[in-house]
């Protein structure tokens, strides 16, 4: 089965019942049950960035789905490492015309790295970088 790469817009979507993305998201899980996810601990934190200052509950709940994201066995997670950070920063700088974060970029390696083409999310920069975004 082919790996489809999860974006913080996934997970926030997911983590988010306010979210315009949350049924989406949520049917998207529960129709592809056997999909195997790539996510990165960047994107897991920019995850948990968005919901800083949200208050103590919606906190628990990010931190909580965080820890289930490691112990599921269909989700790989992939380690930050001076590697990730120096292709990410590759690219930032090789991409000084677009809007991308550090972590889009890391994404973007982490991608192309796998043969993922795939993405859960609605950022059109990863389209711009050939990518079939799935929202």
């Amino acid at each position: 089965m082919n790996e489809v790469f999860a974006d913080a817009f996934y997970w926030i979507a997911l983590a988010n019942p306010a979210d315009e993305w949350h049924q989406i998201a949520k049917e998207f899980d529960q129709k592809n049950p056997d999909i195997l996810l790539v996510t990165t601990q960047e994107v897991l934190t920019e995850f948990l960035n968005y919901f800083a200052e949200a208050g103590k509950h919606k906190r628990t709940i990010a931190a909580q789905m965080c820890n289930q994201v490691f112990l599921h066995p269909g989700i790989t997670t992939l380690s930050q490492s001076h590697r990730s950070f120096s292709v990410g920063l590759d690219l930032y700088q090789k991409r000084d015309d677009k809007g991308y974060s550090l972590t889009d970029c890391i994404s973007i390696a982490s991608c192309r790295d796998r043969g993922i083409s795939d993405v859960l999310t609605h950022d059109g920069h990863f389209e711009q970088e050939g990518f079939r975004i799935l929202f």
